[in-house]
């Protein structure tokens, strides 16, 4: 769907944005919990401060946020039996803080062209087949903004007779 150049404009312009502008403000924690007991945990601290990044299995999510509302949950499933794991990262992607990164993400990647998918991709982010042209600057935003559903991803996929997968 994307060239190379415009593979590699993508990766590199999001991780430098991330850097200048992310680093240092957030962080990201794994919790073993259902995304439903994790969303109601989290709630108390409101979508700002933390937020859902990935649901990636039936007991597997991340979630991202301002570093001290992190230590309180962190603390508080510890405290519950729960295992809570911080991520090494210093930036809290697929959550609020990523709206600092939009109109300069969404300039950076105008230049973006996407063609028409050669391989069948289901989306992540929208948890449809993408044909391909929509995979432009704003779908380039929204996959660093929004939760990675991946779960949903792979549970459409069995449901629709696949057996091999592979997540790049």
């Amino acid at each position: 769907i994307l060239s190379l150049r415009d593979a590699a404009r993508v990766v590199a312009l999001r991780s430098q944005a991330i850097g200048r502008v992310l680093a240092g403000k957030g962080g990201m924690v794994s919790v073993a919990l259902p995304v439903a007991e994790v969303r109601e945990r989290i709630a108390a601290w409101g979508e700002e401060r933390i937020s859902v990044a990935a649901v990636n299995g039936p007991s597997s999510v991340v979630v991202s946020g301002e570093p001290g509302a992190l230590d309180e949950l962190v603390a508080a499933c510890e405290a519950d039996g729960v295992r809570a794991r911080r991520v090494p990262v210093d930036y809290a992607s697929h959550s609020a803080q990523v709206e600092l990164l939009r109109a300069e993400l969404l300039e950076l990647l105008a230049p973006v062209e996407p063609k028409v998918a050669e391989v069948p991709f289901l989306s992540t982010v929208t948890g449809t087949w993408v044909e391909g042209p929509e995979l432009d600057a704003e779908y380039w935003f929204t996959n660093l903004r929004r939760t990675v559903e991946l779960e949903g991803a792979v549970r459409r996929l069995l449901d629709e007779g696949f057996g091999v997968f592979i997540e790049s």
